[in-house]
């Protein structure tokens, strides 16, 4: 049988990226091309060899110039790690709160958070929060967060409290990621004592590199005083929008002046990134297919298989 609907004409079925980019005009179709090629990244994603680390790797996500998805880089690179199978800590050291309510978190509810831990009133395993998500548990932060650095006037070994305050469950997790706040104050510096590298999110604008100096430069600040083992993990671009010709100039410029890492996986401006939140979901649970999905996920390919 040699007809349309024969076995002979099996074989010559295409693929569910063929038929998207005959849909959408062929290879020369910005959009097929692009829902084509999420297409293929989403399913080589899901067969990924997802190597553990040897010891717990400690990640502060930090950037003082807020809006440049700081917080939800670091929500979402952290979900698609514990959906890779890898046990995650996120600690949530932004008085702003909003990472502990981006997983679903009433922060007015928390009874003990980590400005509790951080004055020394409780242990971590009270403020500590289990399964957030499969494989993810958080310490949740408050507006009270905000005072601490007052509060802690005066008080020997400020700089170190956090990193001493989870020494107890450190080696419970593959990585612990810290959500600083956007301000290089004490606690950034609590932070940057407690990780083994900063990842730098930048958004894809005309002032991306404002500020990024006086970041470095508090960075080489703590490795030379504090912690000696503290490095720049990477820098990674975000809000990146393909229909501008800005965002791909931002992206040269840095390449070209930034001597830092920089990783390969660009952060998509998406919609359905930006609704996620106000689900209180990361997005590879709001919307697992989505381009914002697929991107944090690359993002956590990335950070696994980096030395």
């Amino acid at each position: 049988m040699t007809g349309p609907e024969g076995p002979d004409n099996l074989t010559s079925m295409e693929s569910a990226t063929e038929t998207i980019k005959r849909i959408f005009g062929g290879s020369n179709s910005p959009l097929g091309s692009q829902i084509a090629d999420e297409s293929s990244r989403y399913r080589a994603l899901q067969k990924a060899v997802c190597p553990k680390p040897e010891q717990t790797r400690l990640i502060a996500v930090a950037n003082q110039k807020g809006g440049v998805g700081k917080t939800t880089s670091a929500v979402n690179l952290s979900a698609a790690l514990a959906q890779f199978g890898s046990k995650v800590l996120l600690i949530d050291m932004d008085p702003q709160g909003n990472m502990t309510s981006g997983l679903g978190i009433d922060k007015d509810e928390v009874e003990k958070n980590i400005y509790d831990l951080m004055i020394g009133q409780v242990g971590v395993e009270e403020v500590l929060q289990k399964e957030a998500i499969e494989n993810l548990d958080i310490i949740p932060t408050s507006i009270d967060l905000s005072a601490a650095e007052i509060e802690l006037i005066g008080v020997d070994d400020k700089e170190f409290i956090i990193r001493n305050a989870i020494a107890p469950i450190k080696d419970n997790y593959d990585y612990i990621i810290i959500d600083c706040p956007p301000s290089l104050s004490m606690l950034t510096i609590n932070a940057m004592t407690t990780a083994d590298s900063v990842l730098v999110p930048i958004q894809c604008e005309y002032y991306a590199l404002e500020g990024l100096s006086q970041l470095i430069h508090t960075v080489e600040l703590v490795k030379e005083r504090l912690n000696p083992i503290l490095k720049i993990e990477g820098v990674v671009f975000t809000m990146y929008d393909a229909r501008t010709n800005l965002s791909l100039q931002v992206v040269e410029n840095v390449k070209e002046n930034l001597q830092q890492n920089i990783y390969k996986t660009i952060i998509p401006r998406n919609i359905r990134l930006a609704e996620a939140p106000s689900y209180g979901m990361p997005i590879n649970l709001y919307d697992p297919k989505s381009t914002g999905a697929s991107a944090y996920q690359r993002l956590a390919d990335e950070v696994m298989n980096r030395e």
